[in-house]
């Protein structure tokens, strides 16, 4: 029998996030499925920055799915400002590259 050698691949983005709008408390899914071998890591990120997940900080209210979805409990927004508005894309990474998703923003419902 013959055998095929697996080839690496860079990532890519096999669904992209969609713009959602959400009422405060609520929870929401943005979501990301990306392919590549080895399996690429997945990161999110917010207005150009990181987002901070429950890997990181286990209090968080935002959780990584396995697949690469970014899982808010509920979405925080108060007097204080609205942290979890604003544009968000995924990026997925391994050794011979990163994807990145198309833009999907996150709006909280009116007051």
């Amino acid at each position: 029998g013959s055998h095929t050698q697996l080839q690496d691949t860079a990532p890519r983005i096999v669904e992209h996030p969609t713009d959602v709008l959400v009422s405060k408390g609520e929870p929401a899914t943005l979501s990301c499925k990306a392919e590549g071998r080895p399996a690429p890591v997945v990161e999110w990120y917010k207005d150009g920055e990181r987002v901070e997940t429950d890997q990181e900080d286990p209090r968080s209210h935002r959780t990584l799915l396995p697949g690469g979805s970014l899982f808010f409990l509920r979405i925080l927004h108060g007097r204080r400002g609205k942290p979890d508005e604003g544009v968000y894309v995924c990026v997925a990474r391994n050794y011979l590259g990163e994807a990145t998703s198309r833009n999907a923003s996150l709006e909280v419902a009116g007051e």
